[in-house]
C-alpha cells in the first residue's frame, strides 16, 4: 500500500492505493480564487506526470463542493482604474488552461460532490469524467441571478449534460438536487452521504489497478471520435483498439492467466 499526503492552506494531497485525492481547502466556500487555480493547474500537471498516480479525485469536505469565482477578490480590483478588466482577463484565462488540463487528463478523474457545486464549481466538477454525488449534493449556475450568465462555466457543463439541461441550470439559475442530477446524465452515481466517501475511493482504487495504457490512449480516442461522422470514428477507433491488443501491459495479464 503506497501512502503520500501534503497539505497546504488551499488545498491538502494524498496518494492511497494509486489514488491521488486533491481536497479543496480553500475557506468554507473552497472559492476559486487566483491562487487556488494556480494550485489546482499546478497539482494537475504534477499528478499528469506522476506514474504513481493512476486516476485522480477531487472532492471538499463541509455542505460547499466549491462555490465558483472568489467575488470578494474580484471585488477588490473593481476599484482598480480598468474596473478590472485587465484582471478578470488575467483570471478567466488561467481559468480555462486549468479547466482544459483537467478535462484532457491523461487519467481517470472523478469529481466527489457531497455539497453544492456552483458556478465555476459546477464548471469543474463537470470538467472530471465521473461525479459520484451524494443525496445531499445540489447544483447550480447562478449568473443571472447576479445580472450575468455563466457563460465559461457552462462550457464545462454543456460537455457534460445536453443543451437542455444546460440551458435550464443557466437560465433558471436555481439549485437543482441530485435527483435532477441523476435524470440530466450529470450525476453518474449517487450514494447516500454516510457511502459517498468509502464507495468513490472503492471505485476509484479498483480503477487505479487497470491498465494505464489503454485507457489514456482510449480516453483520447472517445474525446476525438464523438464529434465525427460513425464511418470517421470507427476508422480513428480501428487502429486504436488494435494498439490496446499489443499493449504490453495487456500481454502480460493475458500470458498470466493462461498460465
Amino acid at each position: 500500500m503506497n501512502q503520500h499526503s501534503s497539505s497546504t492552506d488551499l488545498m491538502a494531497e494524498d496518494l492511497t492505493e494509486g489514488v491521488r485525492t486533491l481536497t479543496l481547502l480553500n475557506g468554507r466556500a473552497h472559492p476559486l480564487s487566483s491562487a487556488m487555480i494556480a494550485a489546482l493547474h499546478a497539482a494537475l500537471h504534477r499528478a499528469a506526470d506522476d506514474p504513481e498516480t493512476r486516476v485522480l479525485l477531487i472532492t471538499a469536505p463541509g455542505h460547499i463542493f466549491c462555490a465558483g469565482h472568489d467575488l470578494k477578490e474580484i471585488a477588490q480590483h473593481r476599484l482598480d482604474a480598468d474596473r478590472g478588466k485587465a484582471f478578470l482577463t488575467t483570471l478567466f484565462t488561467a481559468c480555462a488552461e486549468m479547466m482544459l488540463t483537467l478535462a484532457r487528463f491523461p487519467k481517470p478523474t472523478i469529481a466527489m460532490v457531497d455539497g453544492i457545486a456552483t458556478a465555476a464549481g459546477l464548471q469543474l466538477a463537470a470538467s472530471c469524467d465521473l461525479r459520484f454525488v451524494s443525496t445531499a449534493a445540489t447544483f447550480c449556475l447562478p449568473g443571472v441571478n447576479n445580472g450575468g450568465f455563466c457563460t465559461t462555466p457552462a462550457v464545462g457543463v454543456s460537455r457534460a449534460i445536453s443543451r437542455n439541461h444546460t440551458m435550464e441550470l443557466a437560465l433558471s439559475g436555481e439549485a437543482l438536487g441530485a435527483d435532477w442530477a441523476t435524470r440530466s446524465g450529470l450525476a453518474t452515481r449517487l450514494y447516500a452521504p454516510m457511502d459517498l466517501h468509502r464507495d468513490t475511493l472503492a471505485f476509484a482504487m479498483k480503477l487505479a489497478t487497470r491498465n494505464p495504457g489503454p485507457i489514456a490512449a482510449g480516453k483520447v480516442a472517445l474525446d476525438a471520435h464523438l464529434g465525427l461522422s460513425l464511418e470517421d470514428a470507427y476508422a480513428l477507433a480501428t487502429p486504436v483498439m488494435i494498439d490496446h491488443f499489443m499493449d504490453e501491459g495487456r500481454l502480460t495479464r493475458e500470458a498470466a492467466r493462461l498460465f
